[in-house]
């Protein structure tokens, strides 16, 4: 029974990871589906999101309910900033132009931020409490926990608004035809800088839930590379596909971490990415799409 239990208590440590790799993958899929731009600085726009709430809640001393939509302001800033000053000047370049453009920025926010904190690793401000969560007999991490009903709520959220706020409209038609979406009188320029907004926005308050539980530190961007795994497997364009995905990754994860030892969690990972792409390289739930040359 005890071996039971300990099973229990791993994947739902799992489905908590799961949560947080599927609200980070949404940011892929968000820039992804209004702009056709795989953005491969999430994960550092991620990071970015546990060092502004720790410069705002620890540095500054600001109460935690102020600290918090600063630091996701904070992301959202860094996404307008990137669309209307780098990715807008760079229409008509190839996709891989723009893809490496991405690259560079993870670096140049991984160096700024060595710059400005250093490369310890720092604990941030605790907001969630450490009181332990038992389901019946089952305990559950209380930060893991509250991660992932606050992941589950945002991307539940945002399904909501995809299908009926006017902006998630306009998103899904730019996404589907940006010339039809044009002549429809849509503000195409003005979605690509929401849909960047909205991302990073979201990777900078997954990057708060993440420092909660395991620290901040310049490598935590990383975690960004798991999540365009999870974009990978259920689909570039697929918010659903995210959701799913997202959860499946994260036990596997976790079922490979503890039962055969953290070195073979990446080894899984990306062997299902090699595997999806060899046979459904669009993903679980992504739009199958054909070119004719």
């Amino acid at each position: 029974m005890s071996d039971l239990l300990f099973f229990i208590e791993v994947s739902l440590a799992g489905l908590g990871s799961g949560a947080l790799l599927s609200l980070t993958a949404l940011a892929f899929v968000l820039i992804y589906k209004a702009t056709r731009v795989i953005n491969l600085a999430v994960g550092e726009t991620l990071m970015m999101g546990g060092y502004f709430f720790f410069a705002l809640a620890a540095g500054m001393s600001l109460p935690v309910w102020i600290a918090i939509p600063l630091a996701i302001a904070g992301g959202g800033l860094i996404g307008a900033i990137v669309e209307r000053g780098i990715i807008r000047r760079m229409l008509g370049e190839s996709p891989i132009s723009v893809f490496m453009v991405t690259v560079g920025l993870g670096s140049v926010l991984v160096g700024l931020v060595e710059f400005i904190w250093g490369t310890d690793p720092r604990s941030l401000p605790d907001f969630m409490g450490s009181a332990p969560i038992f389901i019946g007999e089952v305990y559950v991490s209380r930060k893991i926990a509250i991660s992932f009903v606050v992941a589950a709520v945002v991307i539940a959220i945002f399904l909501v608004l995809f299908r009926y706020w006017r902006g998630g409209v306009a998103l899904r038609a730019t996404a589907t035809d940006q010339a039809a979406a044009y002549s429809c009188g849509i503000n195409v320029p003005g979605v690509f800088s929401l849909a960047w907004i909205i991302g990073c926005g979201t990777a900078a308050g997954a990057g708060m839930l993440l420092g909660q539980i395991g620290g901040i530190a310049p490598t935590m961007g990383a975690f960004g590379l798991s999540a365009l795994v999870v974009v990978i497997v259920g689909g570039l364009d697929s918010v659903a596909g995210a959701l799913i995905a997202g959860l499946f990754i994260g036990l596997v994860e976790a079922w490979t971490g503890t039962y055969l030892g953290g070195e073979y969690k990446l080894v899984f990972t990306f062997g299902i990415l090699i595997l999806m792409l060899m046979i459904r390289p669009y993903g679980l739930f992504g739009t199958t799409e054909i070119e004719r040359l």
